[in-house]
């Protein structure tokens, strides 16, 4: 996911994006074999200087999150009531070492090879932006990882931060577009291997059931995973998860979000680059869409989804220069690319057994 300056999508004032990254110098002007004073002036304009303190701390706390995560077997909370208990320590709650060492003894591998899977398709689609950026020189934060330790995927993502109005329509396509498609990479391998794993024959266990995405669906079916017709219509409970197809569908999740096509997500620059300001029509008619088929379907925890989705805002801004042609090869992967929310993105995202 790409932010234009903050990590929710929207474009922030320029004050605020210094606070992520500050100018000092750029590359040189080709174009001159001068080494004079004016050229090192514009040297040092527009190179990016990019903190990097913030972004090494969350990314290690999101290793942490999503390795603890994936020790409880993806339910976080059920767990951390087990650790702490009643005790002498700060308000009257003490960390209980031994279940923690349970967890890490009977789980870590489950819980590293997790960790390792989320964190690869978010590094790469996020990385997939941030070379995007770098061949247009487009100001640019690196990746900022947000991390979550309490709900049953241990993170919410990954952002970065740019300078999205000095880029122009084709740059800003190929900067939206880079990030899915590179994530995609990582994540559709990661999920053969981990339907291929997966024994839907263990009767559903936990309070939780991940639902399918339609290419999920489509592997189960071609794969013929014994016990895949429950998994289609019910989803993969926490009993019969494995790390590789949590990660993956993590991926698929993420990437189908980011590329609906509203404001600021990856699929609003897709289609502000697409058609213009009728782009802001199709956004709004998304928001429609949502909240009618969460009011018909009964799924109230998708308001959640829709509450984002108006915070970051349903329009796009101009791009520093609309005129520029996209091109028939961009024109036709940008329509096609319209199908990833379908094909990625589980519309209950989690079935729920209370």
């Amino acid at each position: 996911m790409q932010m234009a300056e903050s990590t929710t999508g929207e474009v922030e004032p320029a004050g605020r994006l210094s606070a992520l990254f500050s100018a000092a110098n750029t590359g040189p002007d080709w174009n001159s074999h001068s080494q004079s004073g004016a050229m090192r002036a514009r040297v040092r304009s527009n190179r990016v200087r990019r903190r990097k303190l913030v972004p090494a701390i969350l990314f290690l706390l999101t290793c942490l999150s999503t390795f603890w995560v994936g020790i409880t077997d993806w339910q976080p909370l059920f767990e951390l009531q087990n650790l702490f208990v009643t005790g002498p320590g700060l308000l009257g709650v003490d960390l209980d070492f031994m279940v923690l060492r349970r967890l890490v003894v009977r789980n870590w591998d489950q819980g590293l090879i997790y960790m390792a899977c989320v964190l690869a398709i978010l590094m790469v689609h996020e990385m997939g932006h941030f070379i995007a950026t770098i061949i247009y020189r487009i100001p640019a934060t690196v990746p900022i990882f947000l991390p979550f330790p309490f709900n049953p995927i241990g993170t919410l993502g990954a952002v970065i931060g740019m300078a999205g109005m000095q880029a122009d329509r084709r740059q800003i396509f190929d900067i939206g577009i880079a990030g899915p498609l590179a994530g995609l990479v990582v994540a559709v391998p990661l999920a053969y291997i981990g339907i291929l794993q997966l024994d839907l024959t263990q009767p559903p266990g936990g309070q939780l059931a991940f639902e399918c995405p339609l290419v999920f669906k489509g592997m189960l079916v071609w794969l013929q995973v014994p016990g895949y017709e429950q998994a289609i219509t019910k989803g993969v409970w926490l009993s019969q998860l494995n790390p590789y197809f949590a990660a993956a569908w993590v991926g698929f999740v993420v990437t189908g979000l980011n590329m609906i096509p509203i404001g600021q997500l990856d699929g609003g620059h897709i289609t502000h680059a697409l058609f213009g300001n009728k782009a802001h029509t199709v956004a709004k008619a998304i928001i429609v869409l949502a909240i009618a088929f969460m009011v018909y379907r009964g799924i109230p925890h998708l308001a959640i989804m829709v509450l984002l989705l108006l915070v970051i805002g349903t329009e796009h801004p101009p791009t520093r220069d609309d005129s520029v042609p996209l091109g028939p090869f961009r024109m036709l992967l940008g329509v096609f690319s319209l199908a990833i929310p379908v094909l990625c993105f589980p519309p209950n995202i989690f079935y729920i057994d209370l």
